[in-house]
């Protein structure tokens, strides 16, 4: 059985299980010993430390993986002065496919009028995290300090410090080329132990989902089913029509195989709710699925799991449409244009954590003036998009990698179109 009928086994049984399981608790009067069973011993207990390890362990992966794979891929670069050019044309394609997912996200929501039935009055009760001001998002890119960045999972800063020691290994002459052997070593060494985490990826998505849905259920979704319906068809749309027409306008290349490859990767960042997680299979899947070599894909899939966050800024989009008119307040063109903007620049500093989208909402909303009490509205079902969101924003990181890959003549058309490569059973 392949790895993806697997995971998909696992996120359908946990699914049902952790749903029954949840109605089961609810019953009144029951039984003390079911109960302890239940929550205490399996969904407290046996399946959250399954989760926790999963994620902990994807996690452990990423700022050695990230440090090594770009730390080798700019140090063997021919001509280090394309570094530049590639790097804008990454940034560039990850600020347009955002713009467009918000654009998308306001026209459904101001189509479908998601909150157009609900009818909030103001009373100031929920106070948000405060957001980190755009100045010092910019300025805390630079690292003063990469050791404790690495330690953080800064990896803004970690990327940059990886850049720098790539170029001066790359411009060492024989020091260099030696060290340089070594952090290829190290890289296939890291990508060996991804490939052996992958194979218990069902039964981490299981443990995750299954505790997810045990606690929430599914009771909160027919409240508010207008909203998710909205952001779940912009995510669909953007992900599974905007993404492709990109693929095969900017590169020529079929998106057939593109989507059919990034399976595996967006049941990961699903049942993870997390890009930074998910990294080390992203950028497995775009280097030996998508046939990205190394210097594109270690550069574009972290900064990627960083600041392209498409599926968060359509959920803050269709969020911004649904607050405004559940407080019955009317937003102007300009409102419109200053939603786009701040959604755009609020991604740039949006760490690939799961729930983090509502703490840059609490920006976007500011701008415009809207009460943030409307954030509480949405806080019951967020969890259940987060996780669809996650695998939009990874599905555009593996695009943009493949796009500039193509213009960069550094993507292997065979292994592109070949779909069993790097296929693990």
């Amino acid at each position: 059985m392949s790895l993806t009928r697997q995971i998909l086994i696992a996120m359908t049984a946990a699914i049902v299980l952790g749903g029954l399981t949840q109605q089961i608790l609810l019953i009144p009067g029951l039984n003390s010993v079911l109960h302890y069973v239940l929550n205490d011993l399996l969904t407290q207990g046996v399946f959250l430390l399954g989760g926790k390890l999963f994620v902990a362990s994807l996690k452990l992966l990423v700022v050695p993986l990230v440090f090594v794979s770009l730390v080798c891929g700019v140090c063997h670069l021919r001509d280090q002065s394309s570094l530049g050019w590639l790097s804008l044309k990454t940034i560039v394609l990850y600020l347009a496919t955002t713009g467009l997912a918000i654009s998308l996200a306001l026209l459904l929501a101001s189509w479908w009028q998601p909150g157009a039935g609900v009818h909030m009055a103001l009373d100031g009760s929920y106070q948000p995290p405060k957001p980190t001001p755009l100045i010092d998002v910019l300025a805390g890119i630079f690292p003063s300090n990469p050791i404790q960045a690495m330690a953080q999972g800064n990896m803004l800063q970690v990327i940059v410090f990886a850049l720098l020691i790539g170029v001066a290994v790359g411009r060492s002459g024989d020091h260099g080329a030696r060290i340089g052997a070594h952090f290829s070593d190290w890289n296939e060494v890291l990508m060996k132990l991804v490939t052996l985490l992958m194979n218990f990826a069902p039964y981490g998505v299981f443990c995750l989902l299954f505790t997810l849905f045990a606690q929430q259920g599914i009771g909160k979704v027919g409240d508010l089913a207008i909203y998710m319906l909205t952001v779940v068809a912009a995510l669909l749309l953007h992900g599974l029509l905007v993404y492709p027409l990109l693929l095969k306008l900017l590169s020529g290349l079929s998106p057939v195989p593109f989507l059919l490859k990034m399976r595996n990767a967006q049941l990961f960042a699903f049942s993870t709710a997390s890009s930074t997680a998910t990294v080390p299979v992203t950028l497995r899947t775009v280097e030996q699925r998508l046939g990205v070599q190394n210097r594109v894909a270690a550069f574009a899939v972290p900064l990627g799991a960083t600041i392209n966050m498409d599926g968060t800024a359509i959920m803050q989009g269709v969020a911004t449409v649904f607050i405004a008119q559940a407080f019955q307040l009317d937003l102007s063109m300009t409102d419109y244009l200053l939603v786009v903007l701040t959604a755009m620049l609020a991604s740039i500093g949006t760490a690939g954590v799961p729930g983090v989208g509502l703490v840059t909402l609490a920006l976007v909303l500011q701008q415009v003036g809207l009460p943030l009490e409307g954030i509480a509205l949405i806080i019951g079902v967020d969890r259940i998009l987060d996780m669809i969101r996650t695998a939009v924003n990874i599905t555009g990181d593996a695009m943009v990698s493949v796009v500039v890959a193509r213009s960069e003549g550094a993507l292997n058309d065979d292994t592109y179109f070949n779909l069993r490569a790097g296929e693990q059973e």
